[in-house]
């Protein structure tokens, strides 16, 4: 089956679901561990070092899973490019389950001492494998088998589930700690939501296993045989697209993750909002993240998507020199108003990326390269900007943040710029792309 050939769309709604179901669950086990650095670890395991430098080392826990990240997309992309996308789905989904669910069962620092953190960390790393290889494997379900007027739309429902599973979160920590003493809640019921999880990954297998292998992978593999070492293909193909598709999404990774869990730690210590607040209001974020992102991708199939990421882009560098000392300046309402602004303009972005990665590789080596790509910016964009955050603002203001935030914005502007839209091109390589001698995916 090809790109010309009409998928039924009973068959599209069941891979979008599937996608989609499978992102949130991964996704809320992320953010879970995000929430927890901001409000418990650094009490539960990092006691001995003290309010900020437990913080910061909160922080630099949640960082090391953004390192994993390419590593987890260059290990279960070759497998997804070899053995298909479908089963290295369900691997990733299961390494993320059991990874999230050992953090919810893990004794304090008061417990086995320097032990702890230590296994957290290595659990977080096992977190970062997964979701590493989980977004490019839920896009290309959909974007192999969307029509090509149609690709932006479907494809964005694995991205979709990343803020499903934001909110899921959020509501899960709310409510767990509205319901409980701040005492009971570092001690029980920050564990909850991870052992929650479980139940959320049976429920994801069961959907995952009902829907088929991609007929772009399928064909390809029956047609050319698959590729040995697919990032080296990738490299060695397409090097100019690898290259800057590495910074394509810094900005969005670097806005998000700001907004919604640096922002949690920032409105408790320096606002001195209080948690049951701040959790609330994150839901807003996380909502107008999955409105703005949905709306781009749809805009995305009439007007194209480099398009729309250029334009976030711009808005995004004004916005980083702005946002802190506006923040600081306000209130609760500022709080809430600036984190949704940032997110907005990350989702903007994120919304046609689904589809637009994907497009840029041919079918040998699409998994790992969009996976590889999409990971690493988050080590600059995610990892980075939460942890050195309080240190910079500490020493040299907020202005000098937002600086060091503009600069990811422009890395992500000059990415794109460099980049074609390729919305028309066909996914299985056939008359619509195909890979010129050079090894690069054109449109013909």
């Amino acid at each position: 089956m090809t790109d010309d050939a009409r998928v039924p769309l009973a068959t599209l709604r069941r891979i979008a679901v599937a996608g989609g179901i499978g992102t949130v669950i991964e996704y809320y086990d992320f953010f879970i561990f995000a929430t927890a650095a901001a409000l418990v670890f650094p009490k539960v395991f990092f006691p001995a070092l003290g309010s900020a430098a437990g913080t910061t080392a909160a922080f630099a826990t949640l960082g090391v899973a953004f390192v994993a990240r390419p590593v987890g997309s260059v290990l279960f992309g070759h497998f997804g490019d070899r053995l298909g996308r479908k089963r290295t789905l369900v691997a990733t989904l299961l390494t993320m389950g059991l990874a999230t669910a050992a953090v919810g069962l893990m004794p304090t620092a008061s417990r086995i001492g320097m032990i702890a953190p230590i296994l957290v960390v290595a659990l977080r790393f096992l977190q970062g494998l997964a979701v590493g290889g989980e977004w490019a494997g839920a896009t290309l379900m959909a974007a192999e088998n969307a029509p090509v007027a149609r690709r932006g739309f479907w494809s964005v429902f694995g991205s979709f589930g990343g803020s499903v599973g934001l909110v899921l979160a959020s509501c899960t920590f709310l409510v767990t700690g509205a319901t409980m003493s701040e005492q009971a809640f570092d001690e029980v019921g920050w564990r909850i939501p991870f052992l929650s999880s479980l139940l959320l990954v049976g429920i994801g297998l069961v959907v995952r296993l009902r829907i088929e292998e991609t007929a772009v992978f399928t064909e390809e593999a029956a047609r050319r045989g698959t590729a040995p070492v697919p990032l080296a293909e990738a490299i060695r193909r397409q090097p100019r697209e690898v290259l800057f598709a590495c910074g394509l999404l810094v900005m969005v990774f670097a806005f998000y993750y700001i907004a919604v869990s640096y922002f949690l730690t920032y409105g408790t210590s320096h606002l001195r909002l209080s948690r049951t607040t701040v959790l609330a209001l994150s839901l807003v974020p996380a909502t107008m993240f999955g409105v703005s992102m949905a709306a781009s991708a749809w805009l995305s199939d009439r007007i194209g998507r480099k398009r729309i990421i250029v334009a976030a882009n711009l808005i995004a560098v004004p916005w980083a020199l702005v946002l802190f000392p506006v923040v600081e300046a306000g209130g609760v309402i500022t709080y809430c108003v600036c984190a949704t602004v940032t997110v907005a303009i990350a989702g903007i972005a994120y919304g046609p990326i689904g589809a637009f990665l994907p497009e840029l590789f041919a079918t040998r080596y699409r998994y790992t390269a969009s996976g590889a790509t999409y990971n690493a910016a988050g080590i600059l964009g995610a990892a980075i900007p939460p942890v050195i955050a309080a240190p910079i603002m500490d020493s040299y203001g907020s202005l000098a943040f937002g600086g060091f935030l503009a600069v990811l914005c422009l890395i992500s502007l000059v990415s794109i710029l460099a980049l074609p839209d390729n919305r028309h091109v066909r996914m299985d390589g056939g008359a619509s792309a195909t890979e010129s001698d050079s090894g690069t995916v054109t449109a013909v």
